[in-house]
């Protein structure tokens, strides 16, 4: 005679006086068993091939607070109707707001719902009813009705419609406001004996304990030789783990910075206060210059300024070469450089401040510099601006750097980041000529993105800061690197508080 645990015994013993299929919910009422323990009963059952189970999809319709509020105050389009009936001549859009109770968005949301009901139509700037008096409750507040008075605002659609309730046409008139009614795909799974079940209750079945793992009591007793043994399903799901990880955005600075390691490069860092004197004069940026101005840069009133450099002949050959060109042979800006602007105290507005910095330290190749850090400028937030954000900035100086080798190291970079087909435009750079714009293939989105700017920097960058060999430069933003990473549609999300977005992160990618 055949084991059974309890749950699949008493299910079988039910199922055996049954003719018909019957749900799996009233199968649980019925014997007092949790639902969720006859339904996986069941299947095991059904695997064995002992039952048939069929699934019905179904419609669950759900009352929001909307609706609610619509039953007990009435739909926005009838309060309208109510207002326009009340007054006995058409209203202004500006009247109907204070006659009607509603905001004026509720209001001009309305406006569709009371044409498509014939109730009322606008005549130029006024709204006029087009019935004498209120009309009997329609489709959709029938069934918003319905709903309210049943337990939890909730039913399937099938019960309504047994209890006469127009659910067709309600649906048809509520299609699109979903802060009226939510609509849920449930299925409702139906259970039956099989032929091969019912042959096996007539032979017999016999009820046993079912345990999930043998204890040195059972074995001593000997009761392994009678109790049933849980069968472990490794399909079945489980409770989610959720390990600790590191957040992606600084998941991205560290493969980053590892990229950048690995091709041999030495990491700097700087103030994220900076003088103007590094952040622009030092890079040839004229000091009349708009990205300069207060529009595009964050001064500091705190400190008034920054020291100079105490090397006077590395300021005086600046000073130099932005006024006349010095002895890089340009003729400069033509115009009077001051020391004072070049001392006032800024936020970095690129990362570029560190490497030339770096430069200035150590002008002698060969040397690789990179620089990770974040850099503040006065931009308006959008999807993919942010006055806050990362760049990594580098500089290889060597004797034989070519514009080719640029182009190879930023390759080597994306590669490493997990991209394979880029695109380098010409473009214009204050301080570095040539120049490009560095552009990489997202195969999800089938377009170019553009990732920052590269070029090699001009004379007269490199020889006040006592350089005399080619000086290779880039500057990259990290944000939308992430974006690309993440799939994200708007640079925001990678610092809002989204716990379940963080969770859901993969720690591989």
């Amino acid at each position: 005679m055949e084991k059974f645990s309890h749950e699949q015994y008493v299910i079988l013993k039910a199922l055996a006086s049954l003719e018909d299929e019957i749900g799996i919910g009233d199968l649980s009422a019925q014997l007092g068993v949790d639902q969720a323990l006859v339904a996986a009963g069941a299947h095991l059952l059904a695997e064995r091939g002992l039952l048939e189970i069929r699934e019905l999809p179904l419609q669950e319709l759900i009352l929001r607070d909307g609706g609610r509020a619509a039953v007990t105050e009435g739909l926005p389009e009838r309060r309208v109707l109510a207002a326009l009936l009340d007054a006995g001549t058409p209203l202004t859009m500006q009247q109907l707001p204070e006659r009607s109770g509603l905001t004026t968005r509720e209001v001009g949301s309305s406006l569709r719902h009371l044409q498509h009901k014939g109730w009322a139509r606008k005549a130029g700037a006024t709204l006029e009813a087009r019935v004498p008096e209120s009309p009997p409750p329609t489709a959709d507040e029938q069934l918003l009705s319905t709903l309210a008075e049943r337990e939890g605002g909730r039913a399937f659609e099938g019960q309504l419609r047994e209890a006469g309730v127009p659910v067709a046409e309600g649906l048809k008139l509520l299609k699109g406001r979903r802060e009226l009614l939510e609509q849920r795909a449930k299925r409702r799974r139906l259970v039956r004996l099989s032929e091969t079940g019912r042959a096996l209750l007539a032979r017999g079945i016999e009820e046993a304990r079912e345990v999930g793992q043998i204890t040195p009591e059972i074995l001593a007793a000997g009761e392994w030789r009678e109790v049933l043994f849980k069968a472990y399903d490794v399909h079945l799901g489980v409770r989610a783990r959720i390990p600790g990880k590191g957040h992606p955005m600084q998941r991205v600075i560290a493969q980053t910075r590892r990229a950048f390691l690995e091709m041999g490069f030495t990491e700097a860092i700087s103030p994220s206060v900076e003088s103007a004197f590094w952040n622009f004069d030092a890079l040839f940026q004229p000091q009349d210059h708009p990205a300069r101005e207060m529009q595009d840069t964050f001064y500091l009133s705190a400190p008034p300024g920054v020291a100079l450099p105490r090397d006077d002949g590395l300021v005086e050959r600046v000073r130099r070469t932005h006024e006349d060109g010095g002895e890089t042979g340009s003729i400069g800006w033509q115009r009077p450089w001051s020391a004072q602007r070049a001392a006032a105290a800024v936020l970095r507005t690129h990362t570029t401040a560190t490497t030339v910095r770096a430069l200035a330290a150590d002008p002698h190749p060969p040397r690789k510099i990179f620089s990770i850090g974040r850099v503040f400028r006065r931009e308006a937030i959008d999807f993919k601006h942010l006055p806050v954000f990362h760049q990594v900035d580098g500089i290889i100086i060597d004797r034989a750097a070519t514009f080719a080798n640029l182009l190879g190291t930023l390759a080597a970079f994306y590669r490493k980041m997990g991209f394979e087909r880029f695109e380098f435009r010409p473009a214009f750079f204050p301080y570095t000529e040539p120049s490009v714009e560095v552009f990489i293939w997202v195969p999800e989105k089938k377009d170019w993105f553009e990732m920052g700017g590269a070029g090699i920097f001009r004379p007269e960058v490199t020889q006040p800061l006592g350089c005399a060999s080619p000086v290779l430069a880039w500057g990259l933003g990290l944000e939308r690197l992430a974006m690309l990473r993440y799939d994200l549609l708007d640079m925001r999300a990678l610092y809002l508080t989204d716990l379940e977005w963080l969770k859901e992160v993969p720690l591989c990618r």
